[in-house]
């Protein structure tokens, strides 16, 4: 075979996409072509894992000879014509092998996310699957009118909050604070509220919100919903 065709045909040979003289062609250049051999190995794994493409199989001859020069000849001629399909088949072929890396990847990102003292994320890990599964607790003030419910889940590094807010009118500014055993206030998320407000007759949706302290939750003494700028208490939340 000449220089400008070795080493081309290794995708299509792998995909099965070669013509019978060419095939033959071809496992005549594999048999003296330790690149080809190597390329071949790792295509053949390629195969072996996606679904759908069955494992490469070694030519019936480990070492075939050398085609006829006539096979050849005839090669040279369709070499045109099969450019594009060899195209295809090494596109093909680089994709594939992209998924498989990708999948990797993916596959090792999620085991170093999760420990054996830190069960992985839900899948619903949102702040509605918080505040059905967390630790709940809710209050009612008298005096703004305001209500919510807070959710905690303990993590590694503290705590996971969650909050539903309702019958707020605004427009504000507002924080979610954690206080501790000693006083100290913590922040755990902050929000506008528009001037329809969340949970009345004109907006009746809540407001939900989640965020996150370094307290763990037996160090949590009560929540409490203030404005920013004027500190004004909206709601406190004994835990």
């Amino acid at each position: 075979m000449t220089a400008g065709i070795q080493h081309l045909d290794v995708g299509a040979y792998a995909l099965g996409l070669l013509e019978e003289p060419d095939r033959h062609a071809f496992e005549g250049h594999l048999s003296v072509c330790v690149r080809c051999h190597e390329e071949l190995a790792v295509l053949r794994g390629v195969a072996a894992t996606l679904d759908g493409i069955a494992p490469i199989e070694d030519p019936v001859r480990a070492f075939p000879v050398e085609p006829d020069p006539a096979v050849v000849s005839d090669l040279l001629r369709r070499r045109a014509r099969k450019d594009g399909n060899r195209r295809l088949a090494r596109t093909m072929l680089s994709a594939a092998a992209g998924v498989v890396l990708l999948a990797g990847a993916f596959g090792a990102g999620i085991t170093m996310s999760s420990t054996e003292d830190e069960p992985p994320a839900r899948p619903d890990g949102g702040v509605e699957a918080l505040l059905r599964s967390g630790h709940r607790v809710s209050a009612n003030d008298a005096g703004t009118g305001v209500s919510g419910t807070v959710a905690m889940e303990p993590k590694l590094w503290g705590s996971r909050i969650g909050l539903r807010l309702s019958k707020v009118r605004g427009p504000l500014e507002c924080e979610l604070l954690a206080i501790d055993r000693r006083g100290r206030t913590h922040t755990v998320a902050g929000w506008s509220v528009p001037a329809k407000g969340y949970g009345q007759p004109e907006s009746p949706a809540p407001l939900t919100v989640q965020g996150g302290t370094a307290l763990k939750p037996a160090e949590i003494t009560r929540f409490e919903v203030r404005t920013i700028g004027g500190g004004r208490t909206l709601l406190t939340v004994p835990t």
